[in-house]
């Protein structure tokens, strides 16, 4: 990076150091993935290696030992009957198969390494030319499809192969338990049944007082089968009589929303690059210009706005205690809201936008699409709430019916061109920020956390007072404060003071909010630790209450004058949008998933995705803040503009890092999304074995 400062004669081009840098991410994710694989084919070779080595007797003795009372109660009665028969019946795996198919699969990882060769950097110096890099552009795109398509390949068929590989040997410690003698059986299982049969009567230490494990330090014991120095977590239990073609809904939201999040912080992450190295690329579609509102819109409409649907179309139904009003309007929605992001990015991309209006770049028949989508929304939701089992609305069908209202609205306001004229642009654009930031995905948000924190918790929420306080409070004071981005300016001097005036007030609900969460916390701090989802509501709930109150900071002339037109709102914008609202989407995911499918993310991924967010942007605001800070103080000392620029080389560098280690924590989350919805079954191989028991009894013996 330091070598594009120096004179041509000695360095690469801006191009080549953009394009290098693009080849090492590609090296380095095809590198991540290629390593997985090998892991796994190593274990599935240091199985069939143990079984050639007549280690199986030594891994069956493990699993008997770690069988639970049913199983080995099961395996008692079938000994038993088995006796009673004299009918020992044999079964042997195919090992000869097994290390064809592992010596086979082996051998295609190998050429592996003529992989890597494709993608190696070919002569600096052509670099520069801009057909060049297109050419190296489009020959890239099918080899890493190609890349992509192979390492999907091998990963089923590692898949495959594993689960063979476990249902052989549980063939195997079927017929191991076959031979075993009813004597022998007993011997080894009995002792362990009544171990797992016994039961304390409460009363060895303590008495007649039960005891208390208030912190869990009892009840958490589990070590078998998991990685022991991370701390095991609890399941979510199924939730009971959710309709099928509900969660298929919802489910559908949440993955159009995963999509979106990756597609729409990619396109961030090259962004991020180009403050690094602004030459990567002179590609019009590519420009900076275009692709940063590619990157908002894509997040905000595609990636939070249908992450919060697809929670809402949970929650209303589930606190209403009445199915979904229409299914068929919730798939309208989702059709119409995917085709207003989709055709509002190819619009973007082709230069075609809406004048320069942030957040609002998407010209209006896009976002008539989005609107419909809405519209639609609303009427299925004041529908389910209309026929809901109890007398009062809950509070988050509150939150979230006003969310949509006000969403609706406000797009209203800034899409019809009545006042779309001199200052009155100006006062619309202030209002249509701050209202969809605040008035649509935190109104929303804090709908879902109204609902989902106490759920998690299985404690009822603190205050209901205080969560109708929070909500009147933040719509009288948070449609007031639009215009407190543009202090200073030609606009009335008593709009700006309302403005400023209203973020102050916006005190009162941010705090009521923040008291109501912490507080639903209290006496269950404990719960934290066993769980995978609080974290991340516990994160947001700070960073609601600290960028909340960053930006009334930020809304008094004397800080504005400082901070304003500099990298500090980009941090702040970060600190709310992502810091609160991806947050809560996450927690929200994570609790409702596995009830829908049963199935629960690997832990360690849910615990990189979680580190890796939070770390991330830690790295990525508060250098912003720290180098937007002193230039700010440059620009009021009078310094040269591009002083400033020079001064803000290493914070962007900063933002870069921090942004690539967010992108990297959604890749995980797409995975751990993956997982949660994945329809492949994992073989248990005591479960499997004792099917397999069962079958070498003859079925008269059962009758017996």
């Amino acid at each position: 990076m330091l070598a594009q400062t120096q004179t041509p004669g000695i360095s690469s081009s801006p191009n080549d150091t953009g394009l290098i840098v693009l080849l090492v991410m590609v090296l380095l994710t095809i590198l991540v993935a290629v390593l997985l694989l090998s892991f796994e084919a190593k274990g599935l070779v240091a199985k069939i290696r143990n079984k050639k080595t007549g280690k199986s007797t030594h891994q069956f003795e493990k699993y008997l030992k770690n069988m639970n009372s049913n199983q080995i109660e099961k395996v008692l009665e079938l000994k038993h009957q088995q006796k009673d028969l004299n009918n020992n019946a044999q079964s042997s795996g195919s090992i000869k198969a097994v290390l064809t198919i592992a010596i086979t699969l082996l051998a295609t990882l190998f050429p592996g390494h003529s992989v890597y060769a494709q993608t190696k950097a070919t002569n600096a110096g052509i670099f520069s030319e801009g057909g060049i890099l297109i050419t190296i552009t489009l020959i890239m795109i099918p080899i890493l499809a190609a890349i992509v398509l192979m390492i999907v390949k091998l990963s089923n068929m590692l898949r495959k192969h594993r689960n063979r590989q476990d249902l052989e040997e549980a063939a195997l410690f079927a017929d191991y338990l076959s031979t075993l003698t009813e004597e022998e059986a007993t011997e080894a299982l009995a002792k362990r049944k009544a171990a797992l049969d016994y039961k304390l009567t409460h009363h060895e230490l303590s008495g007649v007082q039960e005891p208390a494990d208030k912190k869990g330090l009892v009840g958490n014991i589990e070590t078998e089968g998991y990685i022991n120095f991370i701390a095991r977590k609890k399941k979510a239990q199924k939730r009971p009589n959710i309709d099928p073609q509900l969660s298929k809904l919802i489910l559908w939201y949440f993955g159009c929303a995963a999509l979106w999040l990756l597609f729409g912080t990619t396109i961030g992450e090259y962004v991020g690059i180009k403050f690094v190295a602004p030459d990567v690329d002179h590609i019009s579609w590519l420009s900076f210009g275009r692709l940063r509102p590619v990157h908002t819109n894509a997040v905000f409409w595609g990636w939070a706005s249908l992450g919060m649907l697809g929670l809402g179309y949970y929650i209303v139904p589930m606190v209403s205690n009445v199915p979904l009003a229409s299914i068929k309007k919730g798939w309208y929605a989702l059709y119409l809201i995917n085709a207003a992001v989709i055709l509002g990015t190819l619009f973007l991309m082709a230069g075609i936008n809406n004048g320069g209006g942030e957040y609002r770049e998407y010209i209006w028949p896009v976002m008539l699409l989005f609107g419909i989508g809405l519209i639609l929304t609303l009427i299925n939701f004041i529908q389910t709430i209309a026929k809901r089992q109890t007398k009062e609305i809950y509070i988050s069908n509150w939150y979230i019916v006003s969310a949509i209202m006000f969403a609706l609205t406000i797009t209203v306001v800034a899409y019809v061109p009545i006042w779309q004229d001199g200052l009155g642009e100006t006062i619309t654009q202030g209002y249509y920020m701050h209202q969809g930031v605040g008035m649509w995905f935190m109104l929303f948000t804090l709908g879902i956390v109204y609902y989902m924190l106490p759920q998690q918790l299985n404690r009822p929420i603190y205050s209901y007072s205080l969560g109708i306080l929070a909500f009147w409070t933040q719509i009288l004071f948070y449609t007031l404060i639009g215009t407190h981005h543009f202090v200073f300016s030609a606009i009335p001097w008593w709009l700006q003071t309302i403005a400023i005036v209203g973020s102050v007030g916006m005190v009162i609900p941010v705090v009521a909010g923040t008291t109501n969460f912490i507080m639903t916390f209290k006496g269950a701090w404990h719960k934290i630790a066993g769980s995978y989802t609080l974290p991340f509501f516990l994160v947001g709930i700070i960073f609601y209450f600290t960028g909340s109150l960053q930006g009334t900071a930020e809304a008094f002339r004397s800080t504005n004058l400082m901070w304003h037109f500099t990298d500090f709102t980009v941090a702040h914008s970060h600190l709310t949008m992502y810091g609160i609202i991806c947050f809560f989407l996450w927690a929200g995911m994570y609790a409702v998933i596995p009830r829908l499918t049963g199935k629960e993310a690997p832990q360690i991924t849910v615990g990189a995705h979680f580190w890796l967010a939070l770390i991330g942007l830690m790295f990525y605001t508060v250098p912003l803040m720290i180098g937007s800070t002193l230039r700010g103080q440059m620009w009021i000392a009078g310094k040269p503009f591009i002083d400033s620029v020079v001064h803000m080389a290493p914070y962007w560098l900063w933002r870069a890092i921090g942004g690539s280690l967010m992108w990297l924590s959604h890749i995980f989350f797409a995975y751990n999304f993956y997982k949660m919805i994945s329809k492949h079954e994992t073989v248990d191989v005591k479960e499997a074995a004792l099917e397999k028991l069962v079958q070498l009894i003859p079925a008269e013996t059962k009758n017996d």
